[in-house]
């Protein structure tokens, strides 16, 4: 890859399942080689959290997987768009809420469900949001987001480093 390409992460409120992916997918670019090959980011398509630091139960499933990561929340916006080559959502409804601030087919072109690149599951599974449940919604979080972020790697850059 002879650019970087971008990638954000989308889910509600920036907090438990974009961030997750955002941190996963560059900790496998980065077991690639490929770390300086992207820059990537994560937002929500609400405001209810805008500066908050990334949702503890989640931080705390990652810290046991060996993931430390940190951030604030923000906000998607139609600029967005201008910024980054592909949008990952991480449900129907967050797509829905992006695809009304796609300016033309080009923005549109760019949206993606996040479980399409998830092998054990149908392209337009949602990734559960596990906000409002117990602990065990974030193990499964983990799990389906460390599978479908190698899968969004190796349909990116499908050579042998990213498998």
């Amino acid at each position: 890859m002879s650019e970087q390409t971008s990638v954000l992460f989308v889910c509600l409120g920036n907090i438990v399942r974009s961030p997750l992916a955002e941190h996963l997918f560059i900790q496998r670019a980065s077991d690639a080689g490929l770390a300086d090959a992207f820059v990537v980011d994560s937002a929500g398509t609400a405001g209810y959290h805008i500066g908050d630091s990334p949702d503890q139960r989640m931080r705390q499933v990652a810290a046991e997987k060996g993931l430390i990561y940190d951030g604030s929340a923000r906000q998607f916006s139609a600029s967005d768009f201008d910024d980054f080559d592909w949008i990952i959502a991480m449900d129907r409804s967050n797509r829905e809420n992006i695809l009304r601030l796609a300016r033309d087919d080009a923005d549109r072109a760019k949206v993606h469900l996040m479980r399409k690149f998830d092998p054990e599951a149908s392209p337009d599974a949602p990734v559960p949001d596990p906000y409002y449940g117990g602990i065990d919604g974030f193990y499964q979080v983990y799990e389906i987001l460390e599978r479908a972020t190698q899968g969004l790697l190796t349909h990116i850059c499908p050579d042998d480093r990213a498998a």
